[in-house]
């Protein structure tokens, strides 16, 4: 293989690593900070179609955090929930993207924080109304989870419940929303490390491919 041939797939095989590594969260849109508290719950299941809708700024959603618990402390039950993002309205618009089921823990407080991802990123048009719906997995328990909110005034969308806007538009489910940027593992940047310093040797010797 040609030393060009060699640099290229080297090249393909650290954008596979930097794909596959854990990333940081970049936030877009959000009714509150780890700092605000979450006082009011509502059951996922009962009051369906239930979620919030927030108005992007960036082009796709890779994430989107939620404040969730178990419903029914000390049953040995937790929730899975996933996560649908829906264009032009709650539960009846399109379907652009649900994300990987989540477990939530039995007796967990509203305190935790619950990361969604999708495994593609989903791309929306900046200063376009979505949604997003929380959604129980069916498994035959008692696992009606609880998402929590407040008044956080998000200017950018409400809180549903039963398929209809709260009537108090102060309040608004506790959510985070953005992308997700790659970081590169410490291999890919040893291996990005090698690579430069055997193309400098190279360029030292005059060698020419």
């Amino acid at each position: 293989m040609k030393p060009k041939m060699i640099v290229a797939a080297l090249a393909m095989s650290l954008l596979a690593s930097f794909a596959n590594a854990q990333g940081t969260f970049l936030y877009d849109q959000q009714s509150a900070t780890d700092a605000n508290p979450a006082l009011s719950g509502a059951f996922i299941e009962s009051e369906q179609p239930i979620g919030q809708s927030f108005t992007p700024t960036f082009s796709s959603v890779g994430f989107v955090q939620l404040r969730l618990s178990d419903a029914t402390f000390g049953n040995g039950l937790g929730a899975t929930v996933y996560v649908n993002l829906w264009a032009d309205s709650l539960g009846g618009g399109t379907l652009l993207g649900s994300t990987d089921p989540v477990s939530i823990p039995d007796s967990s407080s509203p305190l935790l924080i619950t990361t969604f991802r999708y495994s593609t990123p989903v791309a929306v048009t900046p200063d376009t109304t979505y949604y997003f719906q929380p959604t129980v997995v069916q498994d035959g328990g008692e696992v009606d989870g609880i998402i929590w909110g407040d008044r956080y005034n998000y200017s950018g969308g409400t809180s549903y419940f039963f398929g209809a806007p709260t009537p108090e538009s102060s309040y608004d489910l506790w959510f985070r929303e953005g992308i997700v940027v790659p970081e590169p593992s410490v291999a890919s940047l040893a291996l990005l490390g090698g690579l430069v310093a055997a193309c400098r040797r190279r360029k030292k010797r005059g060698i020419v491919s």
